[in-house]
């Protein structure tokens, strides 16, 4: 029945689904937020003002969803996430599936982000491109269960098409993530270039560049 419900929601007008999301499920969704014809109904979502979430992007499984002022999940994404379990990830109580976009933040069109912990993308960045999968759990061989640890990304950041993060890592602010590279571990020195397979820092990018300084996150 509640499937059915959530599937009847998705085919209302949005001015009536956002009153209904609000009502019944408690979503805090400011005045000029939109969500397409999209599959979001995480336990908790908030969404500040001119944030929007595209059409056929799927977000379940999730503890909490945050969109910071005029953040925006493009079409066709895949999020999902693993609220509290009886069994999986026992040993981790911390843990919080939750998805936390700063101001500004672009998340492109098709791309696969696993929260089963925590991912953050600070403001003014930009997941470009397609395909790009970002993953918060892994099996660790030595004790023989699953593990997860966040992922987080910095401020005025770039991400390349096609990339990957892996369970634990980081990217700094101000800096650019090289398509198809993979990043592991955690890196902490800004205005730099990562790329490659495991992702290293590759050159110095200038401080001044105007990508790190824009007003707007949208790039024209």
């Amino acid at each position: 029945m509640i499937l059915l419900f959530q599937f009847t929601l998705l085919l209302l007008p949005w001015p009536l689904r956002r009153g209904i999301l609000r009502t019944i499920y408690g979503y805090d969704i400011a005045e000029g937020c939109h969500i397409g014809l999209a599959w979001v109904f995480p336990k908790k979502l908030k969404m500040e003002a001119g944030s929007n979430i595209g059409h056929l992007t799927v977000i379940k499984g999730l503890d909490e969803l945050i969109l910071g002022p005029g953040a925006a999940i493009g079409r066709l994404n895949w999020i999902t996430g693993l609220p509290r379990h009886p069994v999986h990830f026992s040993h981790q109580p911390e843990r919080v599936s939750r998805l936390k976009l700063g101001a500004q933040t672009f998340i492109t069109h098709r791309h696969l982000i696993d929260c089963t912990h925590e991912v953050e993308i600070g403001d003014f960045t930009t997941l470009a491109g397609f395909r790009t999968q970002i993953l918060t759990h892994s099996i660790d061989i030595l004790k023989n269960r699953q593990d997860a640890v966040p992922v987080s990304i910095g401020e005025r950041s770039f991400v390349g098409t096609g990339c990957i993060f892996l369970a634990g890592s980081s990217l700094p602010d101000h800096s650019v993530l090289a398509a198809g590279a993979v990043l592991s571990g955690k890196h902490s020195t800004p205005y730099r270039l990562y790329g490659g397979v495991p992702a290293r820092e590759i050159k110095t990018l200038p401080a001044d560049a105007a990508y790190f300084h824009r007003s707007r996150g949208f790039v024209e």
